[in-house]
């Protein structure tokens, strides 16, 4: 078993303070960078665009996570590339040519996410398994942060992990959504390796040291 990560989630940062925040997260032990791409269409929000990215990217000294809560991902394939991102996550509902879009991420260099909304089943992806580097479960509604965490999410870890074995995949499990200290440890016992959190991190006392403990949780 590799090592689990902790991808603290921009969205929850502090947007008059983001070098601040993004600073913070470099100097932590965190080791990737998530940042929620919404449009207002795909999800009920709209978080932040390219400018935002490019302003992160400048500052940022770890892996750039992007998660693209938007329609027609395809048209911004590139655009992410050149910004800076290192791994680019599309939602499999807003895909109509899956593979195509995998294949296109990765011809611009990165590597290539699959997201799921809570209500999809994790055997959407039986057929694509082994073109997809990580697979991002939602944990909660996408759309805006601070929700409560849905339970079942236990089960579609363990579920897909059983995928990812019997079709002999290294894809990675990144869990985004309610993430904490109580079910923390629980989601990586089910098959997890990565756990995005965002207002679990940024609305704490002190961020670093919520950072570390939550990564000392999941050893």
């Amino acid at each position: 078993m590799g090592k689990r990560l902790v991808a603290p989630s921009l969205l929850a940062a502090d947007f008059a303070n983001l070098q601040r925040d993004v600073e913070m997260v470099n100097q932590s032990e965190a080791d990737w960078f998530h940042l929620d791409i919404m449009d207002g269409v795909f999800v009920p929000n709209i978080s932040f665009g390219m400018p935002v990215v490019k302003a992160i990217a400048e500052h940022a000294k770890k892996t750039l996570d992007v998660h693209l809560m938007i329609v027609d991902p395809d048209r911004y394939i590139k655009t992410f590339a050149d910004l800076g991102s290192n791994n680019l996550t599309v939602h499999y509902e807003a895909c109509i040519h899956l593979h195509r879009t995998l294949q296109a991420i990765k011809a611009e260099g990165m590597k290539a996410g699959v997201a799921l909304n809570p209500h999809t089943s994790v055997t959407v992806l039986e057929d694509t398994i082994q073109d997809i580097d990580l697979v991002c479960l939602m944990s909660v509604n996408p759309g805006f942060g601070g929700q409560s965490f849905i339970e079942n999410t236990y089960q579609k870890v363990s579920d897909l992990k059983n995928i990812i074995k019997r079709k002999n995949s290294s894809t990675l499990i990144e869990i985004d959504g309610g993430v904490n200290a109580t079910n923390a440890k629980k989601l990586v016992d089910a098959g997890a390796d990565i756990l995005v959190a965002g207002s679990f991190v940024f609305k704490s006392e002190h961020p670093t040291e919520t950072i570390k403990n939550l990564k000392e949780t999941i050893a």
